[in-house]
């Protein structure tokens, strides 16, 4: 697995709930033998630890904050929240019992007491024990026991759920879980036997690992409640989470290239590394959740539920040429399973690279000559550079060059493809702009003790043609920076949808032991605007492929709000709102026409009619006719898209002798049409680049 260093630059998509938690929760639990935890008490270096990252966020952390009783509150929210989210191992009783001490965690913290913490925790693992042994209860017996032809529900609405009012009326939720797994796994065409062994399996599993928490364990999920109360790109990193955390900065890590991070129970996939094996693979997208990990081409499948994050990126990591399997449930239907198998390989670093191609068109009696550039990130070898290289890797110096070539190819437009890149250097992002304009500010950082202004100084322009950058709501960070200048200037055209909308910055500082990622700034438009939580906004607007609810800035808890600064001076190139208007509505009116923009809507459609769905039924008939129902749906889609682009239909979605549709395809495609509008529209108002 694969993610951005963080160190002094403008951090990749994320790292938001990224915390190594050991989530033993709600959907599954263990056998009778089910053993007792024991007691665990915090560690007297461990008061120190506190102290010291107490001290540090105070200190750094760009808001300032001091921890008192208004952030106390916040820390005690997140940490029931991150031990039972779901709300079904404490009661209304536990909950009164611990809010005594709501108001009282600040004071405990800063003198590095951890008696709370740690008996919250406590009562936490004998809670979930006592569910275990009781769902256990249940395994041997379920055939006889289980009705499911009764009108019975499960209300899978996490957020909304309210506290039981005692131990009693849970017992009732827990049953439900067994039973929505049991019929699951009936569904997938398992049999009694095959499923009363594999839950047996999988509870024994998940009991060994429950009670293999230790000191260490409680303090870093304590913790990371604590770092995540200023902001959720705020971390700690325990010594053995920080070397995990450094294996994972390497591009050249043999994995899948993933970024991943734990949601509930569950490991969520929230961003694929461009060009990495996964995207390649075009079987997984982020928004995935990921349940079961196998190794190589026939291993089995083994639980992964509740595990914590490490150790699933351990076993999902492994040498090139070598597969993994994993079961998830899709993000376009999570009300179904399914394997997927990747082919492990490097994460090369030449391949992140900035790589250029020329597509030409004809439309009527003219021929189009469009360069398209896309820039996976925004990367700079520090090593090469300090070491006075000349040839040191940077994105700005390859695009350079890549532009010499596409001038020389005479191009008349150009397409800057910055979908699903996470960010980087911010260097980078400030001198890649000013390959675009003539000079002038590029964006506006406030630290603490001030702002600051990135400044393009080289009045030399390298292009100066027609301009589109192509973004998507993975798009983050430094490829905001790009997209917002070029569009603040007036430069060009922004194409595609929503962007992720982080404007954070955060820097890596070292502990006594383990590390903590802060955020220590914050960037600004040169307009003065934000893109904190809304993104950049496209002036030619495509469909959202990924769940805007489930990811982006504004879908992390405890995100920095979104503010403005004063306008910085900097002269905006000519108005492009008449051709902004015009290029947009040629576009919209010919994507009603346009089969892949039909199969996307439809698609999309789909997916939202069944991911809006907050109560599964319980009985079988029910569940299997509407799972017949969404295949019929998804592949009435496909064979329609298939049938209009002149191709076979299919018997069925993963038929394995064909390729997933292409969306980037799809999008590119029509983006080509897009620029061929903005070229013929800005020749008619005689528009002079």
């Amino acid at each position: 697995m694969t993610a951005k260093k963080t160190t002094g630059q403008v951090t990749g998509v994320m790292c938001p709930k990224i915390v190594l938690i050991l989530f033993i929760l709600f959907s599954y639990t263990l056998p009778l033998w089910a053993k007792t935890a024991s007691q665990l008490l915090p560690e007297p270096g461990q008061t120190y630890q506190c102290v010291e990252i107490i001290k540090t966020l105070e200190r750094y952390h760009y808001l300032e904050k001091n921890v008192d009783d208004q952030l106390s509150a916040v820390i005690f929210d997140r940490y029931l929240k991150t031990l039972d989210p779901g709300k079904q191992l404490f009661t209304v009783q536990d909950i009164h019992q611990f809010t005594k001490y709501k108001f009282r965690l600040d004071n405990e913290v800063k003198q590095g007491k951890l008696d709370t913490a740690f008996m919250i925790f406590n009562l936490y693992m004998d809670r979930s024990i006592e569910r275990l042994e009781y769902i256990s209860s249940l395994i041997k017996v379920w055939e006889k026991n289980f009705d499911f032809t009764k009108n019975e529900t499960l209300d899978i609405d996490y957020e909304s759920q309210l506290y039981k009012p005692d131990i009693k009326s849970l017992y009732p939720v827990w049953k439900k879980e067994l039973k929505n797994n049991i019929l699951s796994m009936l569904l997938e065409g398992q049999t009694p036997a095959d499923i009363t062994d594999r839950l047996e399996k999988i509870y024994s599993s998940r009991h060994k690992r429950l009670l293999q928490n230790n000191t260490d364990d409680v303090f870093e999920i304590f913790m990371n409640s604590v770092t995540a109360s200023f902001d959720p790109h705020t971390q700690f990193y325990a010594p053995r989470a920080s070397q995990d955390f450094d294996i994972r900065m390497s591009l050249s890590l043999e994995g899948i290239g993933a970024e991943l991070q734990s949601e509930y129970e569950y490991t969520k996939v929230v961003r694929l590394i461009p060009k990495g094996p996964a995207e390649k693979s075009n079987l997984l997208m982020p928004g995935d959740k990921i349940i079961g990990v196998g190794q190589g081409e026939k291993g089995e499948i083994k639980d992964i539920i509740g595990q914590r994050l490490d150790h699933v990126v351990k076993l999902i990591r492994g040498p090139k040429n070598s597969y993994v399997r994993l079961k998830i449930i899709p993000a376009k239907k999570n009300n179904s399973t399914r394997t997927v198998q990747i082919k492990r390989d490097r994460v090369k670093l030449e391949e992140q690279s900035a790589k250029k191609t020329v597509t030409t068109l004809n439309q009527g009696s003219k021929t189009y000559k469009i360069g398209i550039i896309e820039i996976p990130n925004f990367y700079i070898d520090f090593a090469a550079a300090r070491k006075g290289d000349p040839e040191y890797k940077s994105t700005t110096r390859d695009v350079r060059k890549l532009l010499d070539e596409l001038k020389n190819e005479n191009i008349d437009g150009l397409i800057i493809d910055l979908r699903n890149n996470g960010g980087g250097s911010l260097d980078e992002a400030n001198s890649l702009t000013g390959l675009f304009l003539e000079y002038g500010p590029t964006v506006q950082v406030r630290q603490k003790d001030g702002i600051k202004e990135y400044y393009d100084y080289d009045k030399s322009i390298e292009y100066t043609g027609p301009l589109i950058v192509l973004i998507n709501r993975m798009s983050a960070s430094a490829s905001e920076i790009f997209a917002a200048a070029i569009k603040d200037y007036n430069r060009g055209l922004v194409v595609g949808s929503k962007s992720f909308g982080k404007a954070t910055v955060q820097e890596l500082r070292f502990l006594s032991q383990g590390k903590l990622k802060l955020t220590n700034a914050k960037f600004y438009r040169v307009s003065g605007e934000s893109t904190q939580r809304i993104g950049i906004i496209p002036d030619v607007k495509y469909p959202e492929l990924y769940k805007s609810e489930d990811l982006g800035e504004s879908a992390l808890d405890g995100a920095l709000p979104r503010d403005t600064i004063n306008r910085t001076y900097y002269r905006k190139y000519r108005s492009l709102n008449t051709i902004r208007k015009q290029v947009d509505e040629a576009c919209q009116q010919r994507v009603v026409m346009d089969p892949g923009f039909t199969y996307i809507q439809d698609k999309l459609q789909l997916t939202a009619r069944i991911n809006s769905e907050k109560i599964l039924s319980l009985d079988l008939k029910t569940r299997k006719s509407d799972k017949e129902l969404h295949e019929k749906q998804e592949l009435d889609i496909e064979n329609r898209y298939l049938k209009a682009i002149g191709e076979k239909p299919v018997e069925k979605i993963d038929q394995e002798d064909r390729e997933p549709i292409d969306y980037k395809k799809i999008l590119m495609d029509q983006t080509h049409l897009v620029m061929i509008d903005f070229i013929s529209v800005s020749d008619n108002l005689d528009y002079k680049w």
